[in-house]
């Protein structure tokens, strides 16, 4: 008769409390040293941990730098400001001041600029930092629509597609005036840059 009791695991089980750890080191270590300088031992030594307890997590710096960064743009959340407009502002200065804050830029650039050779590090930007935050535009969209601001889309392929060209054009803007323009995301950008978003050229260069 076959035993019901199943197999033991093998390997040591991931700790959720030194995992954070590791992470908050590691965004210490960009702000202090930067990207150029961080290494795993500095990022162990930070956090209490062995080397090996880094290396069993990832594969290596970038992975470790992009899960970091992944971290603060999950604290990005979308208050109900009450219309679409007030919704998408709120967010975008969300965003905007957390690509200023040094651990971020400094992550977020590195780990772009390698990604351009490395296809893997690249997907595990797309889905640890990218695709995480659609939500928000899901989220903004399915509120827009019960308030009657938005037409609901019948063909979710499209209202996918939608949803992905929305975020692009956010992120888009804001990564390229804070990181590459190094220009302010104040509250007037960020209501002309809403304006045009919801109107297009033509309507926002109509209204007020």
């Amino acid at each position: 008769m076959q035993s019901s009791t199943p197999p033991p695991r093998t390997g040591r089980p991931r700790s959720a409390e030194a995992d954070a750890a590791i992470l908050a080191a590691t965004r210490t270590a960009l702000v202090e040293l930067g990207w150029s300088k961080l290494t795993l031992g500095d990022v162990a030594m930070r956090a209490g941990v062995a080397k090996t307890t880094l290396y069993r997590r990832w594969a290596g710096k970038n992975e470790l730098v992009v899960d970091a960064v992944a971290e603060l743009f999950d604290e990005l959340e979308l208050p109900d400001r009450g219309s679409l407009t007030a919704d998408i502002e709120g967010v975008v200065l969300q965003f905007a001041a957390i690509l200023a804050m040094p651990e971020a830029r400094n992550g977020l650039m590195a780990v772009v600029a390698e990604s351009t050779r490395d296809d893997a590090l690249r997907e595990r930007i797309r889905t640890s930092i990218v695709d995480r935050q659609k939500r928000l535009v899901v989220e903004g969209r399915s509120r827009a629509q019960a308030r009657g601001e938005l037409p609901r889309e019948p063909d979710p392929s499209a209202a996918a597609r939608t949803a992905d060209l929305v975020f692009d054009m956010v992120a888009g803007a804001v990564v390229h005036r804070t990181l590459v323009s190094a220009e302010p995301v104040d509250p007037a950008w960020v209501h002309d840059f809403t304006r045009v978003l919801l109107l297009g050229l033509a309507g926002a260069a109509a209204g007020p």
